[in-house]
């Protein structure tokens, strides 16, 4: 299963007192449920009876019929391998309790009462029921069909799917600490509501940023299910709004109004929260506010094989994870990284006294943006542009597209441009190392990416500048530069940029701001170190791409494997599914092969990394978020 639980949210038709038509209902969709082979269902608070019944709740018919029809329900889903979580009003000591109830194989498992009763405004709960505080981790048990059921707070823990559950109802996610927030430090990593929660203007959108903020802050799933459009419209109408969150980022949702059954389904994974839950220490030592009592553990043993693989797995995944996956996104988040890169070398520059900078240009998209920031930063700080000191220096590789592209680009925003070409010095440095020229091999290639580096930091001391590195986060991932040669500078503006977020700064830059024209022909532009001799017709030979394979694909293992410890297996699943029909499964498992051996191979260019800002959830910065011994073991793998 690969740490994937799925997981639904169901918001059924309903009558309001008709206790035996909603608890068709609610089979209806629990079978479907069982059928697509979801291991949980969360249905809405009171769903047995309808959340709006108001002094109904007192008729002792009433309270019968859901005692019927909870064993009805256990009865109907006796041969359903899905954890079925439903809200019902519960009579115990002499007290009515709004409860969740859990069934399981023809069980109820677990009866957990509602902590947090709303009483003001249009609710009035505190008229009909009793807080369950005093049940928050103390266990009772209570009758139900001739068993004795725990009753209180509690986690319902899976062995076989590695899922830990625990449950609050409605206005518990609304109080200034919901109990989820001490189920989760107990152990709980899916969270699971049952709501009854009326529309009001704006009110959604506000719901939203609860169910995702309390899904975050507890590292955990939130599922939510609230009551929907057939309860009664007295005085309010509900929604019915469902969604399924995984910390903090929505999965699923249902379009609200909806007046047939609904189910959602989406698959989380377990795998990533406890990943994220180990490397967040804050939420190891929150445990410690913990009162010592302990929480009840219910087991819940699920038969059916819920294999997930590539073929049926729920839940999307895009093949840019670092790029924003809305349009309308786009703008305020390149915004956003862009001000940070600008923000970074702005204090450098003032810390420094520094009034100019000395940057390559090549024409390529690293050593742009590069230029774009320095241009930014120059601007805030009011000083002259013409302090921006680029470099373009042609070798035995420089096409006449990407020198042409360094020229105009300089031009338009207005800096100060040198050309060095540095033929002559390499082949001067041939002879002084005993390097045969016409031997194009690696000596061939960086002899040219470290006299570039010199002439940059030479020049640096003689304008009392500082030298700006171009070079991205995919290269320092990759181990794609040469030590001491492009991998140096004195300031790393892009050092927490992957290659496929360079381009979309870059095209927003464009679009934004202006020089568009020259913008997108160096988008346009391959990929390349441009070290080898252009081919018979000028252009590029040598394509990084070719060499290594896409970006893009380095860039989604670069994201998974660091941002969520991914095992190399299932990295490879999830790229099958990202770049279905785009590349086959040998190509990725080829390109994988190479991102993991490159990755542990060129940690010792990380180690000495040049300062620079972090952007995003992924730093290589060995000062920041990434230690790694640089002689650690490749492990191999195969599929």
């Amino acid at each position: 299963m690969r740490g994937f639980v799925r997981i639904g949210a169901a918001v059924p038709k309903l009558r309001v007192a008709d206790v035996s038509y909603n608890i068709e209902q609610i089979i209806e969709l629990a079978k479907e449920a069982d059928e697509k082979d979801v291991a949980m269902v969360v249905f809405p608070e009171l769903c047995i009876t309808g959340y709006t019944c108001a002094d109904l709740f007192f008729q002792k018919r009433l309270s019968d019929d859901v005692e019927k029809g909870l064993v009805r329900l256990a009865e109907e889903t006796r041969d359903m391998d899905t954890l079925v979580i439903v809200g019902a009003s519960i009579m115990w000591s002499d007290d009515l309790y709004n409860c969740a109830v859990v069934i399981h194989r023809g069980r109820v498992m677990g009866i957990q009462p509602k902590i947090f009763l709303p009483n003001y405004n249009e609710f009035y709960e505190k008229r009909w029921f009793s807080s369950g505080k005093n049940f928050i981790n103390k266990v009772e048990y209570i009758d139900i069909n001739k068993e004795k059921v725990p009753f209180g707070g509690g986690i319902y823990t899976s062995k076989e799917l590695g899922y830990k559950m625990g449950i609050e109802i409605c206005e518990d996610l609304w109080a200034p600490i919901p109990p989820s927030s001490q189920r989760a430090l107990q152990g709980a990593n899916i969270i699971v509501n049952l709501s009854a929660s009326n529309e009001v203007i704006g009110k959604n959108e506000y719901r939203c940023s609860l169910i995702s903020g309390q899904s975050s802050r507890c590292i955990a799933a939130y599922v939510y299910s609230s009551a929907g459009v057939h309860e009664s419209t007295t005085d309010l109408v509900f929604g019915g709004y469902a969604g399924i969150y995984e910390n903090g980022k929505m999965l699923a949702e249902n379009d609200r109004f909806g007046r047939e059954n609904e189910l959602i389904i989406t698959d989380i994974d377990v795998d990533v929260l406890i990943s994220d839950r180990v490397v967040n220490k804050t939420f190891a030592d929150s445990k410690e506010l913990l009162k010592s009592e302990e929480i009840n553990i219910i087991e819940i043993e699920h038969k059916k094989d819920y294999a997930i693989n590539k073929d049926n797995l729920l839940r999307y995944y895009s093949i840019t994870p670092f790029v924003p996956s809305q349009n309308s996104d786009v703008d305020k988040r390149c915004k956003e990284i862009f001000s940070i890169q600008v923000a970074g070398l702005a204090k450098r520059l003032e810390h420094t006294g520094c009034k100019k900078v000395v940057l390559g240009l090549s024409g390529g998209s690293d050593s742009t943006l590069a230029l774009l920031v320095c241009k930014q930063a120059f601007e805030i700080l009011k000083m002259d542009s013409k302090g921006i000191l680029a470099i373009t220096m042609p070798g035995f590789g420089t096409s006449k597209r990407t020198h042409k592209n360094a020229l105009k680009l300089a031009d338009e925003i207005g800096i100060t441009l040198k050309e060095i070409d540095i033929k002559h010095a390499c082949l001067k440095h041939f002879e002084d190392i005993g390097h045969d020229a016409s031997l194009r091999d690696v000596t061939y290639e960086n002899v040219q990416a470290r006299e570039r580096t010199q002439i940059l930091m030479d020049i640096a001391n003689k304008e009392n500048a500082l030298v700006i590195g171009t070079g991205d986060l995919s290269e320092l991932a990759l181990g794609w530069c040469t030590y001491n040669a492009d991998h140096m500078s004195m300031y790393a503006v892009n050092c927490s940029i992957p290659k496929t977020l360079v381009k979309y700064l870059i095209k927003w830059y464009a679009i934004s701001i202006g020089a568009k024209a020259v913008l997108f022909d160096i988008l346009d532009t391959p990929i390349s170190p441009e070290l080898l001799p252009p081919d018979e017709q000028g252009k590029i030979n040598q394509q990084t791409e070719t060499i290594l394979g896409p970006y893009e694909v380095h860039d989604f293992y670069l994201y998974y494997f660091v941002r969520f410890k991914m095992t190399e297996e299932k990295m490879l699943m999830l790229a099958s599914i990202a770049f279905d029909g785009i590349y086959n499964k040998d190509e990725l498992e080829q390109w994988l092969k190479i991102f993991i051996e490159r990755f542990f191979k060129n940690q010792f260019k990380r180690s000495c990394m040049p300062d620079g800002p972090k952007v995003g959830s992924i730093c290589l910065s060995p000062r920041g978020d990434w230690r790694m011994p640089s002689d650690a073991t490749i492990r191999r793998f195969e599929y």
